[in-house]
């Protein structure tokens, strides 16, 4: 099956004022009060716009900016990047590939060994999606990511 994620007018008519400002508007909401800063709950993040999926909790960690942070996207075609020059200061955006929505910013000040990236994103532009409920909103095939081998590596180098 193939989902196309896009911006519609409908869906644009369900954002609250917040979702609005961030994601169309390229906003930015306050550290440490939005939403998923402090979310540790397995599951994945979608763009709030068109459910597009972006990030996975395995990949997020706590930057102590106060906004979610992720190492990388859970599939690298699922974010655009361009420069952004506001604030006086050259930055790359992050914005989603299908609805277009700005989710914020990737610096490369991330954990070194996951690759240096921090991907800084606004709780606003996004949607959790609680690993128990991944079958039931269709993103079902994403639980694969949060199933772990059971084999112990360390049993199985010592028997070598």
């Amino acid at each position: 099956m193939t989902t196309e994620y896009r911006r519609t007018t409908e869906a644009l008519e369900r954002l609250t004022d917040a979702q609005f400002r961030v994601t169309q508007k390229d906003g930015t909401e306050p550290a440490f009060r939005n939403e998923y800063w402090n979310n540790h709950e397995p599951g994945i993040y979608v763009d709030v716009v068109s459910g597009q999926p972006l990030f996975s909790s395995l990949d997020k960690y706590d930057s102590g900016t106060g906004w979610p942070s992720f190492t990388r996207p859970i599939d690298d075609e699922a974010v655009t990047t361009k420069t952004d020059r506001s604030l006086w200061m050259s930055r790359t955006e992050v914005r989603s590939s299908g609805a277009d929505s700005h989710l914020g910013h990737v610096f490369d000040d991330g954990p070194r060994n996951a690759g240096g990236l921090r991907y800084c994103m606004n709780s606003a532009a996004l949607r959790f999606v609680p690993l128990a409920q991944l079958d039931a909103e269709g993103y079902g095939s994403y639980r694969a990511l949060f199933e772990t081998d059971t084999i112990d590596t360390t049993t199985a180098e010592e028997a070598s």
